[in-house]
C-alpha cells in the first residue's frame, strides 16, 4: 500500500460571490476535509485579486491541513465566477503563487461555468445550464468549449432569477398603472415585500445588489403560476430563453445529456415543466438528467484527474487553462 508520501494529494476551490469553498484530498483516498470562507476575492484593475486570492486561501489551507494531515499537494483546480472576463491577473500570477506556497506543479483554472459542467455531468459531451440570480449555458464535445449568455442582469442573463424578478415587477406596474399585461396577483406580492410600488424604482436604482434584489422576487413569480396566467407566461418566456442557450452550446452529434444547476431551479415545477416541454421541442435528441454535483464537486474531479495526469477536459484560453511545472 502506498504511504502518504507518495499519494497524489490535491486542492480543489471554489471562488464566488460569497467567498471561497476548498477540499483537500487524494486521488487514492478523495477529499478528505473542507472549508470555507466568507469573503469573496476583491477584483481591482486586473480583474481577479491574485493577491488577495491567496491572503484568502493560504489559512484555509493551513486549517485543511490541520484536519486532514499534511497532505502533499501535487495539483490545484480553481473554478473562478469571473475567470472568463477578470481572469488575466489570476492567470499569470497565481501558479507561481501555488508552487512558491506549496511547491505545487499542476494548476488548472477554470471559469465557474465550466466547474458547473464538471460538477453537473463530468467528462461527457452535452450541455450545462448555470442558473441564478444570473445565467449562462456551457457546452462541449470534448473538444472545445462553447458558452452563452451570462452577460448580466442589464444585457443578458435571460430566463435568469433576476431575470424572472424583474418580469414580475413589471407586470405588477402594469397592473398599478391600469396597462395591458399586468397581474394584480403580482401586485399584491410585490407590495407585501417592497411596499407601495411607485417607491420601488427609487428603492431599487440606487442599490449595488439590484441584481439579487430583483431575483428575490422569483419566487414569487413561481409561487403565483398555479393560478395566475401572467405568472405561468412570464417562467413559460423564461424557460425559451433557458433552452435558448443550451441549444446555441449543445454538440449537435451523438447522444449529448443536458443537466441544470444552480439555485435558480428550486422553483421547481413551473419553470422546469416548461423548460422540459422547451428543450423537447429544441433538443429531440438530447436527454435532461440529473446534475450529479455542484461547481466545488466539478473542481474537485479536476484537481483529481489533474494529480493523476488524467485529465482529458479541452483546454481553452479563458474557460479551462492548465499550467505544468518541471519536477515531476
Amino acid at each position: 500500500m502506498s504511504g502518504p508520501s507518495e499519494e497524489s494529494g490535491f486542492l480543489a476551490v471554489d471562488s464566488g460571490g460569497s467567498g471561497l469553498r476548498a477540499v483537500v484530498g487524494t486521488a487514492e483516498r478523495g477529499p478528505l476535509a473542507r472549508r470555507a470562507s466568507g469573503e469573496p476575492v476583491r477584483t481591482g484593475d486586473r480583474g481577479i485579486d491574485p493577491g488577495h486570492f491567496m491572503t484568502q486561501l493560504v489559512p484555509l489551507v493551513r486549517a485543511l491541513n490541520a484536519e486532514a494531515g499534511a497532505v502533499p499537494l501535487t495539483a490545484v483546480a480553481v473554478g473562478a465566477a469571473g475567470l472568463a472576463s477578470l481572469g488575466a491577473g489570476l492567470r499569470a500570477e497565481l501558479p507561481g503563487a501555488l508552487a512558491r506556497e506549496w511547491g505545487v506543479r499542476r494548476v488548472a483554472l477554470a471559469a465557474d461555468a465550466v466547474t458547473a459542467y464538471v460538477g453537473a455531468l463530468g467528462p461527457r459531451p452535452g450541455a450545462v445550464i448555470a442558473g441564478g440570480t444570473g445565467l449562462i449555458a456551457v457546452g462541449t464535445d470534448l473538444t472545445g468549449w462553447r458558452r452563452a449568455d451570462g452577460w448580466g442582469h442589464l444585457l443578458g442573463d435571460c430566463g435568469s432569477g433576476a431575470w424572472i424578478g424583474r418580469a414580475g415587477l413589471e407586470a405588477a406596474l402594469r397592473a398599478h398603472d391600469g396597462r395591458e399585461g399586468g397581474s394584480t396577483r403580482l401586485l399584491a406580492c410585490a407590495e407585501e415585500v417592497f411596499g407601495p410600488v411607485a417607491g420601488l424604482p427609487g428603492a431599487l436604482y440606487p442599490r449595488p445588489d439590484r441584481p439579487a434584489v430583483l431575483a428575490s422576487f422569483a419566487p414569487r413569480v413561481a409561487a403565483c403560476a398555479d393560478e395566475d396566467p401572467v405568472a405561468a407566461g412570464i417562467l413559460r418566456e423564461a424557460a425559451r430563453h433557458l433552452a435558448d442557450s443550451a441549444a446555441a452550446v449543445c454538440p449537435s452529434g451523438g447522444e449529448p445529456r443536458v443537466a441544470v444547476t444552480g439555485g435558480l431551479f428550486k422553483l421547481g415545477d413551473p419553470l422546469l415543466g416548461p423548460l422540459d416541454e422547451e428543450l423537447t421541442q429544441r433538443l429531440p435528441q438530447v436527454r435532461r438528467v440529473p446534475a450529479e454535483g455542484d461547481p466545488l464537486h466539478g473542481s474537485v474531479r479536476i484537481a483529481t484527474e489533474l494529480s493523476t495526469d488524467s485529465l482529458t477536459l479541452p483546454g481553452d484560453e479563458t474557460m479551462l487553462t492548465v499550467t505544468t511545472r518541471s519536477g515531476d
